[in-house]
């Protein structure tokens, strides 16, 4: 991911010594830290602690999902001549849109909570098996530069992190 330095606005930018990396390294890191947060939110007890995580987990997993359908599934698609894979992909982002807009913002109130959680999880869980298992060695093995693709991802990815 691109290190940022502050200019003399104050604001953000990207490094550029930053190291470049592979657009399904970027993605696998994005699955790992979600996973991470998912399972920090089921052990735990505290609800402000929960609301924390539930906004953050909202946040990544509504990113991921952008810079994935603005960049990384169209060229996949188009590298691959996909009508499969990618489609199913994007239907099943928006379930998760749906799941995440039911939780979004919301007080962690009890047991329909923590299901609606259990279930974006397991959701989650499913989602990224089928990317890493399918789709992810399909597109290194096809004739997209993955590095470029990868530093497209982390721009945008940046970009969007900024505007929330």
């Amino acid at each position: 991911m691109p290190t940022s330095t502050r200019t003399s606005t104050g604001r953000a930018t990207a490094s550029k010594s930053s190291a470049h990396k592979e657009a399904t390294a970027l993605l696998r890191a994005d699955h790992k830290l979600v996973s991470e947060l998912f399972e920090q939110y089921e052990k735990s007890r505290s609800p402000a602690k929960k609301k924390e995580l539930v906004a953050q987990i909202c946040k990544e997993l509504t990113v991921h999902a952008q810079v994935e359908e603005e960049i990384f599934y169209p060229a996949v698609q188009a590298a691959l001549d996909d009508h499969e894979l990618v489609p199913e992909a994007l239907v099943e982002h928006a379930t998760l849109k749906d799941l995440i807009a039911q939780v979004e913002g919301l007080e962690p109130d009890g047991e329909m909570f923590d299901a609606k959680i259990k279930v974006m999880s397991e959701y989650v869980k499913h989602h990224v098996k089928e990317e890493q298992s399918e789709i992810f060695p399909k597109a290194r093995a096809s004739s997209l530069d993955m590095t470029e693709l990868g530093d497209q991802i982390a721009a945008r990815k940046q970009e969007l992190m900024n505007a929330m």
